[in-house]
């Protein structure tokens, strides 16, 4: 019962477990005790008297998680996190898929299916996660190649790790001092804070990590702050195996498109931009329609063309002079 009012957005299956608790919830009139109780087809749940709508089909967004904010829906310490964001944005109760710490900015899948997130969210599925990382040190390619084949930090094993550099500036190379480098890490396990303290051990200090990629959604060109709904087709192509049938979207597009979530931010651009406006205090002139490129020029038009060349007649395309006599083509 706690996951079923959870899969219809209500409250996390903690909260829901509490409401059932304190006698507010319902099943066919009947006040619930416990939350070990089935939902049948036909069933009316209610919460406080009133009915709870019956659950949609599963939905997923692509944030792009801007700095500074907390992934979690409840903060101890009153943080700013992603979930209140995205309330104001308009998005209903969602989970996010995995995590991304205060300091780490990038691509973040959020959905309202909370068995969806944990089918994502585990090692065995095998999606990579690709990340790009700047730190401050200095490594090579050779050293960050032994991730292959997984590494040891801090007591924790890392799995197999994917590294490359991009480049390093800020100190020259000869003289082997510290500089800031660029390096793009893809993984598949993403234990907590596992790029930092994975790059720690070889000596390097990350102070921006943005993520990429997760599976097959890529960030783009989505602006930071900006959140876009996944279309119900790509859904069924792409999560069809992690989704109950009754739970797949019907449709081909997404109802809503890009959509900011920072305050203050310009608005984005519309895909079909109207003409631009003229300034002010400036007229233009009308420009007249142009002439396709098969179109004949009419005679006495040309920029360099004078009144008696444009009366003259313009030899036959049928005929070709040569030395002052036409002949014949």
């Amino acid at each position: 019962m706690a996951k079923a009012l959870a899969r219809a957005g209500v409250a996390s299956r903690r909260d829901a477990e509490r409401l059932i608790a304190e006698g507010r919830v319902a099943l066919n009139g009947r006040i619930l005790s416990e939350p070990g109780v089935k939902l049948a087809p036909g069933d009316i749940l209610t919460l406080d008297g009133a009915p709870i709508a019956e659950r949609e089909p599963t939905r997923v967004w692509r944030y792009h998680k801007p700095a500074g904010l907390v992934t979690t829906h409840k903060d101890p310490r009153g943080r700013p996190t992603v979930f209140e964001a995205l309330g104001r944005a308009g998005l209903p109760r969602v989970i996010s898929v995995g995590r991304l710490d205060l300091n780490s900015e990038g691509l973040l899948l959020v959905t309202n299916d909370g068995a969806l997130a944990r089918a994502l969210e585990l090692p065995a599925t095998g999606w990579v996660r690709t990340y790009r990382a700047r730190a401050f040190g200095r490594t090579s390619q050779a050293a960050l190649d032994r991730l292959k084949d997984g590494i040891t930090a801090e007591g924790v094993r890392y799995g197999p790790i994917q590294a490359r550099l991009d480049k390093a500036k800020g100190a020259d190379e000869d003289a082997g001092g510290p500089a800031n480098v660029w390096i793009t890490v893809s993984l598949s396990e993403g234990k907590n804070r596992e790029v930092r303290r994975v790059l720690e051990a070889l000596g390097l200090k990350v102070n921006r990590l943005l993520r990429l990629a997760y599976g097959p959604f890529a960030l783009g060109t989505l602006g930071v702050g900006e959140v876009e709904e996944v279309g119900p087709r790509v859904i069924r192509e792409q999560l069809a195996a992690f989704i109950a049938p009754e739970s797949l979207p019907r449709g081909a597009r997404a109802s809503v498109g890009v959509i900011r979530t920072v305050e203050g931010a310009p608005p984005r651009r519309p895909s079909q931009p109207g003409p631009a406006p003229a300034r002010a205090g400036r007229r233009r002139r009308p420009r007249a329609p142009r002439r396709p490129s098969w179109c004949a020029r009419p005679a006495g038009r040309g920029r360099n063309r004078s009144p008696s060349a444009a009366a003259s007649p313009a030899p036959s395309p049928s005929r070709r002079t040569r030395g002052g006599r036409a002949t014949a083509l």
